[in-house]
């Protein structure tokens, strides 16, 4: 067992009280300790080498999750929100030879066979080895080609969860709601680590009792009723699941009293959202990670929080800025990407734009998404674009000004029955707190949602910005200049 897993078992060791539960299922410190170790026991007979959990948020996959931790074996989230080619491309990609979940046409497409002990197996070929100490395998959804392997030990992700068990403590989290896919692995470190670290309780529910998975996308009102049956102290949210929420009590909706610390993170938060969030009250902290530093490395905290930024690096990282402005990591972070040469140097480039005040980092968005206007002026567009859905017309939306003398933007409507005169008035009020050369000069109206399903996003909502400009080039160019 790696020195960072036996102090994590170490301090759960001193733990008592319930530790995990699903519905009227409780598991408490000392019957989780002993349902790991058993667990553990069994994968280690099987003398299995990787391991993928294709499992719904539940039990099942906290205490798998646990006892490959335990067992020294690398595990492989599959993600339910990857398509069926690239959970397909992880098993092979990854060298799974064993997989944890109910038989599918993707297990057997792939080869695995239920044995007697109930996994799925096959043998193992020879797949491309991992950096020494790997104990993680996290696939980053992309934004273009095939998801990559993010290797990681139990020193990086454990350095995260102790810092990030630091930065709550003042709020006294003793009950946590697992929120966002354990598969994630901000949830699986912040949501389910930090929270045991703790000595608190994981509430875990399946993904469709917290709205995930309808056939209409998210479904609020399921989120909602989870919470007030749960009462949590602590989430972690998305900017759009945050964006939902305070809309709901905006308009009256309650939502928990108990709630004591909201995280938020995964893409840029429009400060209007924060300041909206706290005339509600709502105790909201942004932060920001990247999987390549096994996942947060800032955070707003009660001790320190400024509306605006992502808060202070965390205690376990150093942070500093490129010449360029780029966000350099120095601390646990990856050991490599599968396949790919070992991760060398101790700066890790993040590929993000920032700039530091008093020690709280503010992000300008990604390097790569930053486009030069046909005057030469830097814009980059999440900036843009998170300020236009935090209009109630607009549901989505991506700005595209490549060498062009004005900004174009393609939205997509909130609601079906929304007018042009809505959603132009949606417009003007973002370009009056913009500068010219930032403003939407023309938008175009989109035909449909941007989605995983027809290209233009990713499964966890990030734009697919080179499929729009593909699909909506033609338009664009048509608009008058």
């Amino acid at each position: 067992m790696q020195p960072a897993a036996e102090r994590f078992w170490t301090t759960l060791d001193q733990h008592a009280g319930i530790a995990l539960s699903e519905g009227p299922r409780q598991l408490s410190y000392a019957e989780l300790r002993h349902e790991v170790a058993a667990r553990a026991s069994h994968l280690q007979r099987l003398g299995v080498q990787r391991v993928a959990l294709a499992l719904d948020n539940g039990l099942e996959w906290a205490l798998w999750d646990l006892a490959l931790l335990r067992a020294g074996l690398v595990c492989v989230p599959l993600p339910g929100f990857f398509s069926p080619a690239q959970q397909e491309h992880v098993l092979q990609h990854a060298g799974i030879d064993c997989l944890i979940g109910g038989p599918s046409a993707l297990s057997e497409r792939c080869g695995f066979q239920q044995t007697a002990n109930g996994l799925l197996q096959r043998p193992s070929d020879a797949a491309a080895s991992v950096p020494a100490g790997t104990l993680t395998i996290t696939y980053t959804s992309g934004t273009t080609g095939q998801p990559k392997g993010v290797c990681l030990d139990a020193e990086a992700q454990l350095a995260v969860a102790e810092s990030l068990r630091q930065a709550s403590r003042p709020c006294d989290v003793r009950q946590h709601l697992c929120v966002l896919p354990l598969a994630t692995l901000l949830e699986n470190i912040a949501g389910l680590y930090a929270p045991l670290l703790a000595g608190a309780r994981v509430e875990l529910r399946p993904l469709a009792e917290i709205g995930f998975g309808g056939a209409a996308g998210f479904e609020l009102p399921r989120l909602l009723a989870t919470l007030q049956a749960s009462q949590p102290h602590s989430l972690i949210l998305l900017p759009q699941l945050l964006l939902a929420l305070v809309s709901a009590a905006e308009q009256g909706v309650p939502l928990p009293d108990s709630l004591r610390f909201i995280a938020v993170g995964g893409g840029r938060v429009a400060p209007q959202l924060l300041e909206r969030a706290e005339r509600l009250g709502l105790p909201v902290f942004e932060g920001y990670g990247l999987s390549e530093c096994a996942s947060v490395v800032c955070l707003n905290t009660p001790d320190a929080r400024r509306i605006g930024t992502v808060g202070q690096p965390l205690p376990h990282v150093e942070l500093r800025l490129a010449d360029d402005g780029e966000v350099l990591v120095r601390g646990p972070h990856m050991l490599g990407y599968l396949g790919e040469p070992p991760q060398v140097g101790e700066w890790l480039p993040t590929g993000d734009l920032g700039h530091f005040e008093d020690g709280f980092l503010i992000l300008h968005g990604r390097k790569k998404h930053q486009f030069v206007t046909a005057y030469g002026r830097n814009v980059n567009p999440e900036w843009v674009e998170a300020e236009l859905v935090q209009q109630a017309p607009i549901a989505q939306a991506w700005l595209h000004g490549e060498a062009l003398a004005q900004n174009a933007a393609v939205l997509v409507p909130r609601r079906g029955d929304c007018s042009d005169a809505e959603l132009q008035a949606a417009v003007e009020r973002v370009n009056a707190g913009l500068p010219d050369y930032a403003r939407v000069h023309h938008w175009l109206r989109a035909a449909e949602p941007f989605t995983a399903g027809n290209g233009l996003a990713t499964a966890n909502g990030r734009l697919r910005r080179n499929a729009l400009f593909n699909h909506y080039q033609s338009a664009i160019n048509a608009l008058p200049s």
